[in-house]
């Protein structure tokens, strides 16, 4: 039989990702852009609930 994935709903710390295993893409291409057009100061605008937490850690970790 085939092997769970574990999704992280919920987690909001990049770091509890990667240590517990969970199943994670960045479908937003962030780290992609950043790379392609980074400037001293970068301004990360995105509605309420769409990762803004997640994405700074992943950046962090």
């Amino acid at each position: 039989m085939a092997a769970t994935l574990k999704l992280p709903v919920g987690v909001e710390d990049f770091k509890e990702i990667r240590q517990q295993g969970f199943y994670y893409i960045d479908k937003t291409r962030l780290i992609e852009q950043l790379l392609d057009s980074w400037g001293k100061v970068n301004l990360f605008t995105r509605p309420r609930r769409f990762g803004k937490t997640l994405n700074m850690s992943m950046l962090r970790n």
